[in-house]
């Protein structure tokens, strides 16, 4: 089995962060967001990995070097994005006609990836949605896939596609991006990987669903923090205890950090290399090689070599005094 990452997004709603950094190399809960899926999915007997690159696609390939040394990957490059069929259909030469799994690169599933691709059968992660009008969806029985359609205006299920699949018959997958692709068929501009499966299934493919538990969006500062909270508290962090500061778990602070008479936490991560002094940092993630001093940080995220340097007062304030700082 081959599993394929699409992560040539250029991130721009994570902007400024994705000017100088592709977006799955942002820090989540300890990590990359890339080093996240692969984490999750190695165990699984996965052969190879396939990473369909891009914008700045050589940081990409350092950190997996780095990270994996003995992990066999086989990079390619989407010099033009054109949809995630598109980018699923350079990979041809990389994976032949092995079964494949698909994680998207920009969230974070809880699922057990085990069962799914245990089944002998091609299925696509679903969760249930308030919203499936901004999703692809599917609409089935039972189990079993009828019909997907990416992003409905009138939705006919609420299961929305969680960017997960296992693909069994890929020669199949293979002939129908190419005949999209070779006949310019694109629905919202772009070929999408959903009209791949939608012709698999006119073709006799057996189709099913898998239950995803937790489905976790980093594309955006918000989605991000919040998917930080919640991967933070599933682990529980790293909160050990540092001289002269107060850790409040959960955390994740890498062993190269520098924190002196500060506060850390609940749900901060810190990444390699980051200075945490004099100041109280909560909620926020720090990503390699930050620098924090004399501030208060909530609901922050601070990028790669980025310097934050804040102003404490210092003040001797009688009885019924009223003070007012700053503008």
């Amino acid at each position: 089995m081959r599993a394929i990452i699409p992560v040539a997004g250029i991130g721009t709603r994570l902007r400024p962060h994705t000017h100088t950094m592709p977006k799955v190399l942002v820090q989540v809960a300890g990590k990359p967001i890339l080093g996240h899926i692969l984490d999750e999915i190695l165990p699984l007997g996965v052969e190879s990995v396939v990473l369909v690159t891009g914008y700045l696609g050589d940081r990409v390939k350092r950190y997996v070097e780095g990270a994996y040394p003995d992990l066999e990957v086989c990079y390619v490059d989407q010099r033009e994005r054109k949809g995630l069929g598109h980018a699923i259909y350079l990979t041809h030469e990389c994976v032949g006609d092995s079964p494949m799994l698909i994680v998207l690169g920009d969230t974070v599933v809880t699922a057990d990836f085990k069962a799914l691709v245990e089944g002998g059968r091609t299925r696509i992660g679903v969760k249930a949605v308030d919203n499936p009008q901004r999703f692809g969806v599917v609409e089935v029985d039972g189990d079993t896939v009828r019909s997907l359609v990416e992003k409905p205006d009138v939705p006919p299920s609420n299961l929305a596609i969680v960017g997960l699949y296992y693909i069994v018959n890929t020669p199949l997958l293979f002939e129908c991006l190419h005949n999209i692709v070779e006949n310019d068929i694109r629905t919202k501009g772009e070929y999408q990987l959903t009209d791949a499966l939608t012709c698999m299934l006119e073709k006799g493919e057996n189709m099913g669903t898998f239950p995803v538990e937790d489905w976790h969006d980093c594309g955006r500062p918000e989605t991000l923090l919040e998917t930080n909270r919640v991967l933070l508290e599933r682990s529980g962090g790293n909160g050990n205890e540092i001289p002269g500061s107060i850790v409040i778990p959960p955390v994740s602070i890498d062993p190269s950090v520098v924190v002196e008479r500060s506060v850390v936490g609940p749900h901060v991560s810190v990444a390699a290399g980051a200075t945490i002094l004099d100041s109280v940092v909560r909620n926020s993630i720090l990503n390699a090689n930050a620098r924090v001093e004399r501030s208060l940080l909530d609901s922050s995220l601070i990028g790669e070599g980025a310097v934050v340097l804040g102003h404490y007062q210092r003040l001797n304030v009688g009885d019924s005094s009223v003070i007012e700082i700053g503008g």
